[in-house]
């Protein structure tokens, strides 16, 4: 059952969510929704044709940091200094570079401009990140997400450069501040960097412990 959200700030229970993980179908992307969202296991996933739908999928796609996998030659370029990361210097320009990104795997146009406007709000709030990647002062690659406690629930990414988008996302593993990081949507680039399928269960177990609002 798809069910339709209303002016209350509210979700359905997650596991009400039809076999393909849409749950919900209407409401907003305030930031006060959005955080009640990723709360609890819920992210919105649209494009211009259709209303906001929100999902939460019954198997998640995620990354544990300590399960990280970096080959030899990612970790050559890592050693050689070729790459600078930083973190929340662009969010924006992050954001709109992973909208104009062409990839195999996914479609950057569900990040439209409302979506960009929420998320940059997010940020504004503190509760959106950005990791970049510069070639000398060139933005070559990076990802944004949201932070719910010690899960990062990651939104986007990009590569304007071979492994700029995976030196981000280790660099993110490698931080320390999360123990889980969500990738959302299955591809072959993550898995083959160590993510995995885990049970919704299991994910809200985790995002509720590392939250402290479960």
């Amino acid at each position: 059952m798809i069910f339709r959200l209303d002016d209350r700030l509210l979700f359905p229970d997650p596991a009400l969510a039809e076999e393909d993980g849409l749950l919900a179908v209407g409401g907003d992307l305030s930031v006060g929704r959005l955080l009640l969202a990723y709360r609890n296991g819920i992210f919105p996933w649209y494009n211009e044709d259709t209303p906001i739908l929100w999902y939460s999928p019954h198997e998640r796609f995620v990354l544990f940091p300590k399960e990280l996998k970096i080959s030899k030659s990612m970790n050559q370029v890592l050693r050689s200094g070729k790459f600078r990361v930083t973190h929340d210097t662009c969010f924006e320009e992050v954001i709109a570079a992973c909208s104009a990104a062409k990839r195999k795997d996914q479609d950057g146009t569900w990040i439209i401009p409302e979506m960009k406007e929420a998320y940059v709000q997010l940020h504004r709030e503190g509760h959106a990140h950005s990791v970049e990647v510069w070639e000398d002062e060139r933005l070559i690659g990076g990802l944004y997400g949201v932070e719910v406690g010690k899960v990062f629930c990651g939104e986007s990414m990009f590569s304007n450069v071979s492994n700029a988008s995976k030196a981000a996302l280790t660099d993110l593993c490698q931080s320390g501040k999360y123990e889980l990081i969500d990738c959302q949507v299955h591809t072959e680039h993550l898995e083959s960097m160590g993510a995995r399928m885990i049970s919704r269960e299991e994910y809200m177990h985790i995002l509720q412990n590392a939250d402290g609002k479960g």
